[in-house]
């Protein structure tokens, strides 16, 4: 059979059984195991290679960086740091303009750094900060959409887990993608920021914009609790860009400050709350890196079959110019992106289509980021929408109607991020170069 037909066959195939509700990883393992035995030209006996085809996979040491990061954030979030966070902000960003909503974002930016993850964004700052907004006067729309909006910089601001799939999947270097998602991340913010401003002075409630007044001895005393946390962010990086130690030895430091900060000042000593950390980790970390290796038991079976050389041969064929193959790609990756989670479609299509990218001139880092806003668009629109369903559960009384309302003037930010990067590449190679040098080919 034709590769392309049969790659367009494994295409539906995978659609199909990942809609019947069947987990990513399994439905992978499912669809890779059924074409191998099928088209493959050893039959059943290619069954005898998938287990050391999954568990090559995972036999990687930078994969432990995934676990620690994930710990790193679970630490933070089952504390109290994601309010201590937001009432600091709050306090010392009283006198900017709309201070409470920039507040917000400010702690979603600062709050994704430490945790790396995007619900555990949303909640630990919507729980706070959705009431607060909407007590003061903010339109409930921009109460949700701003913290839906603000928790998807937990998959591109650094250190993101994100990254670090992107990284292992593409073989690219961990602590360059961490540099090129950091200036983008600050563009979303202030794209953010300036939209949320903007909506609630249309909206009617321009009153609220005006400071409330705290006094500097309010302002310091929010400060104690979350000084160390901040410190532990710049440590990592130090740490990180400054050689001193690996990506997964970096990770492993964090998650062990993280924890003992979680124990010294939220006293979290007693063994449910510990257990309810190492719970949460090893959940999503397990759940991650199943999807990890099934991802390479998947890719395995569309380069078996000759049908990941057959796309890329086809792409490369076409005469097209090179900026109607990128508008191409972002349409295939915002789509993947509304049904699929941003580690199951980066793990599927980066290797696939970073040969591409790269033979058509583009930057691999570069790349990633846009590929990461296409995957943050899709944790705030339907039918997946993580960031949607975890806010509407911080405030059931909000209607998920309103919340998609108030979260789609932040996707058009997010599209606005991707063409200014399209137009100003260097927002996002610029830091790695300086940082780490230029690429070697």
């Amino acid at each position: 059979m034709d590769p392309l037909l049969l790659g367009a066959l494994v295409a539906v195939a995978t659609v199909l059984v990942l809609f019947s509700g069947i987990s990513v990883a399994m439905g992978l393992i499912l669809v890779s195991m059924v074409f191998l035995v099928s088209f493959d030209f050893l039959g059943l006996e290619a069954l005898s290679i998938l287990p050391e085809v999954l568990f090559g996979k995972l036999d990687n040491f930078a994969l432990l960086s995934i676990p620690m990061f994930i710990l790193m954030g679970a630490a933070v979030a089952s504390s109290r740091a994601g309010s201590d966070l937001y009432e600091a902000l709050e306090r010392w960003l009283t006198r900017v303009p709309g201070g409470l909503v920039v507040s917000n974002l400010g702690a979603c930016a600062i709050f994704a750094a430490l945790s790396g993850s995007s619900p555990a964004t949303c909640s630990a700052i919507g729980k706070m900060g959705i009431p607060e907004m909407r007590k003061r006067g903010y339109p409930a729309t921009v109460a949700s959409g701003s913290i839906a909006a603000g928790g998807t910089l937990g998959i591109l601001i650094p250190p993101s887990v994100t990254m670090i799939v992107y990284g292992i999947a593409t073989e690219t270097s961990i602590g360059r993608l961490f540099l090129a998602g950091a200036l983008p991340g600050f563009l979303l913010v202030g794209l953010f920021m300036a939209w949320s401003i903007f909506a609630t002075w249309r909206q009617g409630a321009g009153d609220v914009l005006t400071p409330t007044v705290y006094t500097w001895a309010q302002k310091f005393a929010a400060l104690p609790r979350v000084i160390p946390f901040l410190l532990i962010i710049i440590g990592v990086l130090f740490a990180l860009y400054g050689g001193v130690a690996t990506p997964s030895e970096t990770a492993a430091v964090g998650a062990l400050l993280c924890i003992v900060l979680a124990v010294v000042i939220y006293r979290m000593w007693k063994p449910t709350a510990l257990w309810s950390i190492l719970r949460d980790c090893t959940r999503e970390s397990v759940m991650i890196l199943l999807i990890i290796g099934a991802s390479g038991l998947f890719s395995y079976m569309l380069s078996s079959l000759f049908i990941t050389q057959s796309i890329a041969e086809w792409i490369v064929t076409l005469d097209v110019n090179r900026w109607v193959l990128m508008l191409v790609i972002n349409l295939f990756l915002l789509v993947a992106g509304f049904f699929l989670p941003p580690v199951a479609v980066i793990l599927m299509a980066a290797p696939i289509l970073l040969p591409i990218v790269v033979s058509a001139g583009f930057d691999p880092y570069w790349f990633a980021v846009v590929l990461t806003i296409n995957m943050e668009i899709g944790l705030i629109t339907p039918p997946v929408g993580l960031n949607l369903y975890v806010i509407n559960g911080i405030a059931p009384d909000i209607k998920l109607q309103t919340i998609l309302r108030g979260s789609l003037p932040y996707m058009f930010c997010m599209i606005a991020a991707i063409v200014i990067l399209c137009l100003f590449p260097g927002i996002a190679t610029w830091l790695p170069e300086v940082v780490m040098g230029p690429v070697i080919n």
